[in-house]
């Protein structure tokens, strides 16, 4: 255990006063146990009183919010399709396939937000602030998740390029930044909407992210202007009817494209510089942001909220072709004139500024650093890993940086209860390490129940994992064991092809029989089939159980034969003989003659060894020699010597008899 100088953040852990007491810490899987130590942090060296508290820390904490368990199950499927697809596609097909599985992870990614939403405005929530600020915290992760993960979709998986990329942008911003549609059902929602105070922001915001069709359509709601405004709302109506957009699967080509768009532009320009909108301010701020006027766009920062809404205005009302080699210039324009010299970036805005400088490295790192678990770095270094993009970058980790990612998240989940079952698929889909890390994953799965255990004896067995396999049923069978389940300890250990465990249960089955005069557990002995080879003691319960079974179904003459091979035999407990040849006693007394002349004297045998070993000091167990003591069991010896005399004459009679 090592210890820590806790600096005074660390009081966030609830009943820790750094102050007072320093903590000692130690690594688990996936967890980080703290502990007060006997040293004070008032005084180095001295000592105070004890603290029985510890304290965990947990690594992945997210595993254990119900809602983003959906988020980790939904994504595993999508993940473990994606794996089996790989070797069918190829070319354009690929392409697409890889699209759709990027806009399932997102769609997985909104659905958990929302519901994460709806929680957190809750009156759940409401009754209790802390869970309030946690699911709304969890929101805006989620949120910057898919906004992230929609841009790398755009920049590397669709590789859209000059004339679509706009247009993907747009959709982009449009899915992100949503405040003008709240403010739009606002505005709708009033008697009047043109007096209304947010109808010019209304409009605004949907010029500002390229949605002419509203504006158009919420210009219409001016009915009470004066005749000369109304002419300018035509004039305007016009120009953003008549605004060029790119269509990448028609005909026209680039260069028609940016003519077209020039010329519009140029009519935008004259309309202005006449001053036909000159006598309404908000009018003519929208024909300057049809210019791509920057000092307009920025007096909208208020409607724009975030930089890079900035950015794709600018490009949109300026530079309509903008080249993918070209963003970040622009991006970091952008983001330069909307926060000015004030204020520093955040980690989301270094994300995608990353995004946009093609620095897929970057983007895993940073979000990596920010992020509390490792899902979105896995799975979308995954995504990006089957466009053949990581090649390059693997460099920065030392070997498959898809792989050394893959195996932090499945690490993870295997500290859940059940999230476990998804990360074995993780390690299957890593080549280098994943078998190495699920091995000893698997072996510090707590085996709280049977059904459990077999659930991970499955998963082990499909994967040929025979060192597992073992100590996962020798676990098993020694909790049976202790309590006293011999049947499922004999299975268990069966499955485990341990012989010598094996051997012991069986013994327990043995001396159970002699305590009880029945076996436990028949159908599992009667079904043992070639399990019985396992070891030599079972091979003799098995077949001291067919015995029984000859016995009981009347068919002597077998049952005598299996008696005296299992006493020839010599694989039964030497405490068990006299068992055996108490068994035989009944056949022996029998009407018919069951034993031959040749059986008896090989009954005879053994019955003068077992008085043999009585004497001997060697070889003997404690056991044994008590039993033979025993003043019942002398008895039955000498019962055993008259009946086999007995039957000896009797066969000796037959047998002659048969000669003659």
């Amino acid at each position: 255990m090592e210890e820590l100088d806790v600096d005074p953040p660390v009081t966030l852990i609830p009943g820790v006063d750094s102050n007072r007491r320093r903590l000692g810490f130690d690594w688990g899987p996936g967890e980080l146990l703290l502990c007060e130590t006997w040293f004070s942090s008032i005084g180095k060296g001295s000592m105070g009183a004890g603290c029985p508290f510890l304290y965990l820390v947990r690594k992945d904490e997210d595993i254990y919010s119900p809602i983003l368990r959906k988020l980790f199950n939904e994504s595993h499927g999508i993940f473990v399709a994606l794996q089996r697809s790989e070797e069918e596609l190829s070319g354009k097909s690929q392409k697409n396939q890889l699209v759709l599985v990027s806009k399932n992870y997102r769609s997985v990614i909104r659905a958990c937000m929302e519901e994460m939403h709806q929680v957190a405005v809750s009156k759940v929530s409401a009754r209790d602030p802390a869970l309030s600020i946690q699911y709304s915290s969890q929101v805006s992760i989620l949120s910057a998740m898919e906004l992230i993960w929609n841009l790398c979709e755009i920049l590397f998986i669709e590789v859209a390029a000059a004339g679509s990329l706009l247009l993907h942008l747009l959709d982009w911003v449009q899915l992100h930044v949503c405040q003008v549609d709240s403010k739009a059902q606002e505005v709708l929602s009033a008697d009047s909407p043109s007096k209304h105070d947010l109808y010019w922001d209304v409009v605004t915001g949907y010029v500002l992210q390229g949605r002419m069709d509203e504006a158009r359509q919420m210009l219409t709601k001016e009915v009470e202007a004066t005749p000369t405004a109304r002419s300018m709302c035509r004039i305007l109506d016009d120009l953003m009817k008549k605004m060029p957009i790119f269509n990448p699967g028609g005909t026209q080509t680039l260069t028609e494209f940016e003519l077209k768009w020039q010329h519009w532009h140029e009519e935008c320009e004259r309309y202005l510089q006449d001053g036909t909108f000159a006598s309404n301010s908000n009018l003519e701020s929208i024909c300057k942001i049809l210019l791509g006027d920057e000092n307009t766009l920025l007096e909208k920062k208020d409607l724009l909220t975030t930089w890079y809404h900035l950015m794709v205005s600018r490009l949109l009302y300026a530079h309509p072709t903008v080249k993918p080699t070209d963003l970040h210039f622009y991006a970091q324009s952008s983001l330069d004139l909307f926060l000015g010299s004030d204020s520093a970036p955040e980690p989301l805005d270094s994300i995608l500024m990353a995004a946009f400088e093609f620095d897929i490295h970057q983007i895993i790192k940073e979000f990596s650093i920010t992020s509390s678990n490792w899902w979105f770095v896995a799975h979308l270094t995954d995504l990006l890993d089957h466009c053949q993009l990581l090649q390059s970058h693997n460099l920065y980790f030392g070997s498959n940086m898809r792989e050394f990612l893959l195996l932090e998240y499945a690490s993870g989940l295997f500290s859940h209860h059940s999230l476990w079952q998804l990360g074995v698929d993780y390690f299957d889909h890593c080549p280098e390490l994943g078998r190495v890390y699920l091995e000893l994953h698997m072996e510090r799965i707590p085996l709280n129940t049977e059904k459990k255990a077999l659930k991970v004896l499955r998963i082990c067995e499909q994967r040929q994992m025979v060192e597992q396999v073992r100590s996962i049923c020798k676990i098993m069978a020694m909790r049976a064991v202790r309590n006293n389940r011999l049947g499922s300890a004999l299975s268990w250990s069966i499955r485990a092809k341990d012989a010598a465990f094996a051997t012991l249960i069986s013994d327990r089955f043995l001396k159970d029989y002699c305590e009880r005069g029945v076996f436990s557990d028949l159908d599992l002995i009667d079904n043992l089939g070639a399990a019985m080879l396992l070891s030599d003691r079972l091979t003799f319960l098995g077949k001291y159980r067919e015995f029984h079974r000859l016995y009981s179904d009347k068919r002597f003459s077998e049952a005598a034969r299996l008696l005296l091979s299992l006493m020839t035999a010599r694989i039964a407990p030497c405490s068990f003989w006299v068992t055996l040849l108490s068994d035989a006693l009944p056949l022996l007394e029998h009407k018919q003659v069951i034993f031959s002349v040749e059986q008896t004297f090989e009954l005879m045998r053994c019955l003068e060894d077992l008085n043999a070993m009585k004497s001997s000091t060697e070889g003997q167990s404690l056991h044994s020699r008590q039993a033979l003591e025993d003043s019942h069991e002398t008895s039955k010896v000498e019962m055993l010597r008259l009946a086999l005399a007995r039957n000896l004459a009797r066969a000796i009679v037959k047998e002659g008899t048969m000669e003659i």
